[in-house]
């Protein structure tokens, strides 16, 4: 395990209300297709804290079924879980997620050049996180890039198909299997579950069951949520641990690929059977309004850059 994930057992009772506004941006981030959770706890620094600490739990529940001296074992996982990270930065999601579903909605729908203008300046700069996180490499450079380059030209393929129309009542079946992967998107940057959730007809739906408190459909996603990420995050937490630096450039990658979801000029996509417009449309040359998305644009990416000074600087201060 490297220095960096180390340090998260080390972490101070004080930061209780830093990590409940890190875990507000990250559910806030789920709600919007094309801004990926993973990216706002890569920018906010808790990135690797939370996939070791989601690692410990999954380990504890296996041993907890399966292994030899079962309760011990899963207590000793679980006395290596950092909860006073992993619990705050769960009740700021759970609060995003129930407080801003609705507002959130509105003002991608109602304002998309703005909404993309802010979240694309945001995006752009967030690519300098996982940059920052390399290891030093021991190939040719380009071999680098250009596996950046075919992960980045996939993902902005990838984010073209997604225009799916909203599905009206869904199969509970289809509900679990959706949330099982749109899950891994939320530990994955650049990788947007919201999007994901655009492209088979389930984001406006889930919305709309989160502000009408479907208890049925929400109990349904959570459970397929919770089956995806369990059985996701123990191989990503074994990449980053020995597949460190082409993990993260895998990332930069899809992190590049996401813009083409952001960029705020894009024609408006043909509406589907429920009579309104879902995913991305063309791009276009940009057109009015174009000060505000820019000036929103430039906004995001200096929200990120102060980020990511703050919480260098906090690295460096750390104790060794």
């Amino acid at each position: 395990m490297t220095e960096a994930r180390t340090l998260a057992t080390n972490r101070p009772r004080h930061a209780l209300p830093l990590d409940l506004a890190r875990g507000f941006l990250i559910g806030s981030a789920e709600l919007v297709p094309g801004v990926s959770g993973g990216t706002v706890a890569l920018v906010t620094g808790v990135y690797e804290q939370l996939i070791d600490s989601a690692h410990h739990v999954v380990s504890a529940v296996r041993r907890l079924v399966t292994g030899p001296d079962r309760f011990a074992s899963a207590r000793a996982e679980l006395k290596r879980t950092d909860w006073f990270l992993i619990l705050p930065v769960l009740a700021g999601m759970a609060t995003a997620l129930v407080t801003i579903a609705g507002l959130m909605g509105s003002f991608v729908t109602d304002h998309p050049e703005l909404s993309r203008g802010l979240f694309l300046g945001m995006v752009a700069v967030s690519i300098l996180v996982p940059l920052r996180m390399m290891p030093a490499g021991h190939r040719p450079a380009w071999v680098d890039a250009v596996l950046v380059a075919l992960v980045a030209a996939a993902t902005f393929w990838t984010v073209g198909l997604a225009g799916g129309g909203a599905e009206a009542d869904p199969s509970l079946v289809i509900v679990f299997g959706a949330a099982a992967i749109a899950i891994c998107a939320l530990v994955v940057p650049g990788v947007s579950g919201s999007f994901f959730l655009l492209t088979v007809g389930l984001y406006t739906t889930t919305l709309e069951a989160i502000n009408g408190r479907d208890l049925v459909y929400l109990a349904v996603f959570a459970a397929g949520a919770t089956l995806g990420l369990a059985s996701f995050v123990q191989l990503l937490n074994y990449l980053l641990d020995h597949r460190r630096r082409t993990t993260l450039l895998v990332m930069v990658g899809l992190m590049l690929g996401s813009l083409r979801a952001l960029w705020p000029w894009q024609a408006v996509p043909e509406a589907s059977a429920d009579g309104e417009a879902h995913g991305p449309g063309a791009l276009l040359a940009p057109y009015a309004p174009v000060a505000g998305p820019v000036l929103l644009a430039l906004l995001g990416a200096a929200v990120v850059l102060v980020l990511v000074v703050i919480e260098s600087r906090a690295n460096r201060d750390a104790p060794a």
